[in-house]
């Protein structure tokens, strides 16, 4: 079960330094975010331990020991180190979820490289923005996405490797590509790692705005410090759990809290190299026995469409805690998750520039479905005037969502963009882009993005309320709100709507759907039209990309899609 300590004892007193100190580091001393998610655990006496369990697509499996983990990311920093590659240069990961993407990330990290992972569906042009941006040294990559770095290679003079993992039988590899067969590469059972201080470059996250070009966050290796405390209280991580974190570290999840939080924990973790197939997923829960799964709303949603029926034909009894991240959990998830798990997801927020969660649903706290939970201790949260950038009173009323700067995981800049950096904060607070209220008790309640906020009739009216009410209906699957012209009330809302299987679009549809949320809307939030959609545009990470969707309704430029899945 969790921790004994309510979250208003963890309050009390708070200090970083409690991670520092169970971590073994002071400050002042070097800290390398691969040291401590291998060597440290080794030393500790758990080498033997499982550290990473694998399932390909097509069923196959590889384990690996958090001794293997020490020896094989040595050697990968070691193969790197030969290639020429210096500290400080960015190491790009474009690589499906195979075991040499997390490796490859704890191997960078040890030889003083900025990990830099992508998404490998990324095409051609997405990927190129980010390695010109970045001026990348070398990339990781597989067979399968070698013709998309071989389009864009001759204009990227910086790349100087493009290293290939399952080079193996094949056609001969080009000019600067090399062979890495991690199997086959002689173990590095020392190797010395670069002595990383605390504001020494680890990672390189690329975000994207709603327009221009992407940008990239730059974090620092003692992020490891709010990483591993929210991985411990928030996930309630300990070291015999088996955790799955179905986030892609092209994601900043897939590497907060896919890689550096559960290692740094000393959990086993599991990951399964495959697309979403409900029975599919359940079937590895059961197999693995897995305890805490941190999974994200989008994928919540697809399994509510396949019903509870299905999750009765498997064993998933070891399940102890379910967290959620990357969009506002609704509430009708939430009850959904208990009755099918028995057990309720637990909202998180936070983003990539954070790094680690901010505020949060903390175990053995009250949940109110619905909700985004309290600030993690340590983070001062509050909403702002969004005029005047002063904290609001009121409880309940909306402002934008702001944090106090200073914990360990903040992005210490945009890569080459310092002027986009400095405009995230407003009267010494980080300015998140996100609205939100707060209630009497404490509690954040999410109303939309700054610019997904609709403006109707000089009232502003959220998203996530019209989607959350839609979600209630038995017939939607998914939804999105946005604003479209109107010539009396400037904008008035419209909703998008996917169906479940057995519902048929259509007037009647809508009109039943309309009815439904009428009792719980009020009449400025109800949609003036409902357009039933086959799917909705979504990033990477699963978030609906709302402003597509806008920008069709007003005639608009949609802005960087490089995020976006149909991209």
């Amino acid at each position: 079960m969790s921790d004994p300590m309510t979250y208003e004892e963890r309050l009390k007193e708070f200090d970083w330094a409690i991670a520092e100190r169970e971590l073994g580091w002071k400050r002042g001393e070097p800290i390398n975010i691969g040291w401590y998610c291998s060597d440290r655990i080794c030393s500790l006496g758990h080498g033997a331990r499982p550290a990473l369990l694998w399932e390909g697509s097509a069923g196959e499996e590889r384990r690996y020991t958090y001794d293997d983990l020490r020896v094989l990311s040595n050697t990968i920093a070691a193969y790197l180190q030969r290639l020429g590659i210096q500290p400080g240069e960015r190491v790009c990961l474009f690589l499906d979820r195979v075991p040499e993407l997390y490796i490859g990330f704890l191997g960078i990290l040890k030889m003083g490289g900025i990990a830099q992972p992508l998404f490998s569906a990324f095409g051609d042009e997405s990927l190129h923005t980010r390695l010109e941006n970045a001026q990348t040294t070398a990339i990781v990559t597989q067979r399968k996405h070698v013709a998309k770095v071989r389009k864009i290679r001759d204009s990227l003079p910086a790349l100087r490797h493009i290293i290939v993992v399952d080079a193996g039988e094949g056609p001969p590899l080009q000019a600067r590509e090399v062979p890495l067969a991690l199997d086959q590469e002689p173990r590095v059972e020392t190797f010395t790692c670069f002595p990383s201080e605390a504001e020494t470059p680890s990672v390189l996250h690329y975000t994207s705005g709603t327009t221009g070009q992407p940008k990239g966050a730059q974090h620092v290796h003692s992020s490891l410090v709010s990483q591993y405390l929210t991985s411990k209280w928030v996930l309630d991580l300990k070291p015999d759990d088996v955790y799955w974190c179905n986030a892609d570290p092209g994601w900043v999840t897939g590497t907060s809290y896919g890689i550096i939080g559960p290692w740094a924990n000393g959990v086993t973790q599991v990951v399964l190299d495959s697309g979403f197939i409900a029975e599919r997923w359940y079937a590895f829960l059961q197999k693995h026995r897995v305890t805490v799964w941190y999974s994200a709303p989008t994928a919540i949603r697809l399994l509510m469409r396949e019903g509870t029926e299905v999750v009765r034909k498997y064993d998933l009894s070891a399940l102890r805690h379910l967290a959620s991240v990357g969009e506002p959990l609704n509430a009708e998830a939430v009850l959904w998750s208990k009755e099918a798990f028995g057990i309720p997801f637990h909202d998180t927020y936070w983003q990539t520039e954070t790094g680690c969660m901010v505020i949060t649903n903390f175990p053995g706290m009250s949940i109110k479905p619905g909700s985004m939970g309290k600030p993690f201790p340590g983070i001062t949260a509050t909403v702002l005037n969004a005029r005047t950038h002063e904290p609001v009173e009121q409880p309940g009323s909306v402002g934008l969502i702001a944090l106090k700067p200073g914990w360990p995981s903040m992005m210490r800049s945009y890569w080459k963009n310092p002027a986009a950096y400095e405009n995230k904060f407003k009267n010494g607070w980080y300015l998140t882009g996100d609205r939100a209220s707060i209630d009497a008790d404490g509690y954040f309640w999410f109303v939309g993005r700054d610019d997904d906020v609709i403006n109707t009739g000089g009232h502003l009216v959220g998203p996530f309320e019209i989607e959350s009410a839609l979600l209630e209906h038995p017939g939607v699957a998914e939804s999105a709100a946005v604003a479209k012209p109107d010539p009396v009330n400037m904008e008035v809302v419209k909703a998008f709507v996917v169906l479940k299987p057995g519902y048929e679009a259509g007037p009647d549809l809508e009109l039943e759907i309309m009815n439904f949320i009428r009792k719980r809307l009020s009449p400025l939030a109800m949609p003036q039209e409902i357009e039933f959609a086959e799917s909705l545009p979504k990033t990477r990470s699963g978030k609906i990309v709302r402003r597509i969707l806008r920008a069709q309704e007003w005639g608009e430029p949609i802005g960087d899609i490089s995020t976006v899945m149909n991209d």
